[in-house]
């Protein structure tokens, strides 16, 4: 471990008074940062193992002048020389040495614990300032990007990494026929461990992964289902369909004994457990709540309240309808909160914010911005965003991901770090919302320029626009190359990046905070509907009316790194699931596939 003087008699509590290339000395492990830095013979190999071998002297100098800073943009520490050969390891242990010098208080074993990755920034070839992961050490990066001034200070963004990397789906391990028409969504649920589809034939199915048989058929829909969610704490899901009928259901809900099913009769409106209806105990294919003609017409969106919010009760809920509205759902109390009629055409899209507002896309060319924030009045108009000429189809949050995962964290084997098994209700509710909480708070901090939710919209215009929704009306960025109307938007679940998916046949990758164009994945040759992210930011999957599903090494910006085969039709449904697991796809041929390592 680099030992650092934190006395402050030779610096200040800052930089933890640390005097480089001269006080650094660690064990005499060679293995060890301090004492590759202190000791002069190791220095010298360094200096001398990484030029030209015709004796002409090193194509880079032995040190760089770094300086690292975090998501935020704060410096830790003054700027210092570093050994050019110094590694991704060599680069935690320091910022590790370096955060512990800053704290006396700090936990230096749990701070050993965090793994960190590092940026630089570059030009690309189109003159857009990107920042590329160094992955293996300074002097490959440089190799690989000569253009990079080692006269000029070297500064490296570190975040925390990852707590697992994510294998890349490479195989198709089985398919799940069922479905008697094409399936429109497939979505796991929060914990990754189950998976539900709905599709044109008016059914909803859950699915057992470890069989890949359905766990339940829900038939209660009478039209195409056309979305779906899973609220984030995994105990409802939520479908809609193209009549405006709302379900939602319970698929962890245990079943009835065949005299209870027979005494159940089929109602225009259902409330499971409410006094004008009669009590039934739900299995996982019949509903906890009907709501026929939730909307006159079909129900284009639906949204639940993050789990962070609302002291964490997940009982929230929004839709969005062809019929120009949007209303929010209190699913306890099964009643209609509060209608948002401020649209003058269909409403396409809505998503409920981790700050607390929601956003709702319509064909009326606009983007609406709405209080939902407990405290507030409910459903008030912040304001109105406009750019867009022509229907706005799809929206993107950058707080996406980590609003769906609600209290799910995963561990390398697929399974969620926190149990909440063995709690009552009340004490199962707190102690999601409290891992809801401190995992919201926590990417909060990771993000670049302060704590703004970033969103993204994305039309017929062909044209993507990027906004600080909370704070301004004016875009920070319209952004155009698609050659056709964009299909769907996704953020990276670290909020880096995004990716827009259109009939142009193409994927396109955005920086997450700037809006500038970074790649463009060709490889489709037909329109891509839906893309979805690895939930380690490094991998994303693309679905295509070419029937195939791709995979990409966004890293790369390359070639599709595999193609994914075997439906027999346009693939329409995507997701991959939280814990980094499996891919699954729905396609019009009537099937699901998934697909892992």
């Amino acid at each position: 471990m680099v030992e650092a003087n934190t006395s402050g008699k030779n610096g200040d509590k800052r930089t933890g008074g640390i005097a480089w290339a001269g006080s650094l000395v660690g064990s005499e492990n060679p293995n060890n940062l301090g004492y590759r830095y202190s000791n002069p013979l190791k220095r010298y190999k360094m200096a001398t193992t990484n030029g030209d071998d015709d004796g002409n002297g090193p194509e880079f100098p032995s040190n760089v002048v770094v300086q690292f800073s975090n998501r935020q943009g704060e410096e830790l520490a003054s700027s210092m020389d570093v050994p050019t050969e110094s590694s991704v390891d060599d680069l935690q242990a320091l910022v590790h040495s370096l955060l512990q010098g800053m704290d006396d208080n700090d936990d230096s074993s749990a701070a050993k614990r965090i793994p960190y990755s590092f940026y630089a920034k570059i030009k690309r070839e189109n003159g857009v300032l990107d920042e590329v992961e160094i992955t293996s050490s300074i002097l490959e990066f440089l190799k690989e990007h000569k253009d990079v001034s080692t006269e000029m200070t070297l500064e490296l963004t570190y975040q925390p990494l990852a707590i697992f990397k994510v294998r890349p789906i490479t195989r198709c391990t089985s398919t799940m026929p069922g479905h008697t028409e094409a399936i429109l969504h497939v979505s796991f649920s929060p914990d990754g461990q189950q998976l539900a589809s709905g599709g044109g034939d008016t059914t909803v199915r859950f699915w057992d992964l470890n069989t890949s048989l359905p766990k339940a058929t829900c038939k209660q829909h009478t039209d195409h289902v056309l979305c779906t969610a899973w609220s984030p704490d995994g105990k409802y899901f939520a479908s809609a369909d193209k009549r405006g009928t709302l379900i939602l259901w319970n698929p962890n809900q245990r079943g009835r004994s065949n005299q209870q099913k027979a005494e159940s009769t089929a109602e225009e409106e259902t409330v499971i457990g409410a006094t004008n209806a009669k009590k039934k105990i739900p299995n996982a294919s019949e509903p906890v709540w009907v709501k026929a003609k939730a909307h006159s017409q079909y129900v284009s969106s639906l949204a639940w309240e993050p789990l962070h919010l609302n002291q964490g009760r997940g009982e929230r809920l929004v839709t969005s309808s062809k019929d120009g509205t949007c209303k929010i759902w209190n699913v306890r109390t099964r009643q209609c909160l509060i209608t948002l009629s401020g649209h003058t055409d269909a409403v396409e899209a809505v998503k409920w914010g981790g700050e607390g507002f929601l956003y709702t896309a319509s064909r009326d060319r606009t983007i609406k911005v709405w209080t939902a924030k407990e405290g507030d009045v409910l459903g008030k108009l912040v304001r109105t965003l406009k750019g867009h000429g022509h229907r706005v189809n799809t929206l993107a949050l950058s707080s996406d991901y980590v609003c769906r995962t609600g209290p799910y964290d995963f561990a390398p084997s697929g399974r969620p770090q926190r149990s909440f098994d063995g709690m009552d209700e009340d004490a199962t509710r707190k102690a999601k919302y409290q891992a809801a909480l401190e995992r919201y708070q926590a990417f909060r901090d990771q993000q670049d320029g302060g704590h703004q939710e970033r969103l993204v919209s994305g039309s017929d215009d062909y044209t993507l626009f990027l906004w600080h929704p909370m704070s301004d009306k004016h875009p920070i960025k319209r952004l155009t190359g698609h050659q056709q109307a964009v299909n769907h938007i996704q953020f990276s679940p670290d909020g880096r990046y995004f990716a827009s998916a259109s009939f142009d046949k193409k994927v396109k990758i955005w920086n997450g905070y700037s809006g500038d164009f970074l790649s463009t994945l060709t490889g489709h040759v037909g329109a891509v509907y839906q893309v979805a992210w690895s939930s380690d930011s490094r991998f994303l999957v693309s679905a295509s009316k070419d029937s195939t599903a791709k995979l990409w090494d966004v890293s790369s910006g390359k070639a599709a790194k595999a193609t994914l085969p075997g439906h027999a039709d346009e693939v329409y449904a995507l997701d991959w699931s939280p814990n980094g697991a499996s891919v699954a796809t729905g396609s019009k041929d009537r099937t699901i596939k998934i697909w892992k390592h």
